[in-house]
């Protein structure tokens, strides 16, 4: 995958919410806008067009002028920061975009002639704020529409002000994308609660509560935490039930000390999990005495 920029508008009113901070909204402990810039996290830069505020990595600031321009007019500001040949645009709403995602954006641009690959709804939609786009082909739409010459670090944008998307990606040619959980925006409180219940269920919760919790410690490894369950499943069910959490705890201090890393967190993991079997065989009713090698 070739490197690319990625822009996320995040200063839409929020009619439909009661113009709540819908950046702002947790979904699964986690801001809407920070679940959005995880899945771009790779990308060369990142550029966020609202007002600044905390978030979890840092990034680039644009504002389009006026405030309040609408998407046309706040891509364009957000362009102005870019430089890769291929950018990731996107809302700042979009609880269910992955990783995995972008990088199926991006390899569909590059494997085609197209000047962007978007995403479609569950509807058949066309979601131009889940998409990926030639540059250049941005550059040369927007600059038609705004009707002034382009011009490297230009502000000027009140031709786009108010402009719905389709006018500007009429002028692109596009290919599509089926995803209709990634495109899952939330536009209203109705969609907020549907989010949330929808991170709740029994396959999603772990590793949503895994990803929250890294984000809210400062902590990015990716570990098996398959192997992880394992081993207190095996720590509870082999030696009491509390050893669970205090053995996952230790190990995590151990693969610290080791140097981290996913590596060192399987070792241990795997001599903590040994044990534990170890522990589990000597109360089994068969258990022997280990006996002499000459015996």
């Amino acid at each position: 995958m070739t490197a690319y920029d990625a822009v996320v508008l995040a200063g839409g009113a929020a009619r439909r919410l009661g113009g709540a901070d819908k950046p702002g909204v947790r979904v699964g402990g986690r801001a809407l806008l920070d679940r959005v810039l995880a899945a771009c996290a790779d990308a060369r830069t990142t550029v966020v067009v609202a007002d600044p505020r905390p978030t979890v990595r840092p990034v680039t600031w644009a504002r389009e002028r006026p405030p309040g321009g609408g998407p046309v007019a706040a891509l364009y500001a957000g362009l102005r920061h870019t430089t890769a040949q291929d950018v990731v645009v996107l809302s700042a709403d979009l609880p269910f975009l992955t990783e995995e995602t972008v990088r199926r954006l991006l390899t569909a641009l590059g494997t085609s002639d197209a000047e962007g690959v978007l995403v479609t709804d569950t509807d058949g939609r066309d979601q131009p704020l889940v998409a990926a786009y030639r540059t250049s082909a941005l550059r040369r739409e927007l600059t038609v529409l705004n009707g002034v010459p382009a011009r490297s670090g230009s502000a000027e944008s009140g031709g786009l002000t108010g402009l719905p998307l389709r006018r500007l990606t009429a002028g692109l040619d596009l290919t599509r994308v089926p995803d209709p959980v990634a495109s899952f925006d939330c536009d209203t409180w109705d969609d907020i609660a549907t989010a949330r219940a929808r991170i709740r269920e029994h396959g999603h919760v772990l590793d949503e509560w895994i990803t929250a919790v890294k984000d809210e410690l400062g902590i990015d490894l990716d570990v098996d935490t398959g192997l992880l369950l394992d081993l207190a499943r095996d720590a509870a069910h082999g030696v009491a039930r509390p050893a669970a959490p205090l053995t996952t705890f230790l190990v995590g201090y151990a693969a610290a000390r080791a140097g981290g890393g996913p590596e060192a967190v399987a070792e241990a993991s795997r001599k903590a999990a040994a044990l534990a079997l170890r522990w589990a065989d000597e109360n089994t009713a068969d258990a022997k005495p280990d006996a002499a090698p000459d015996a």
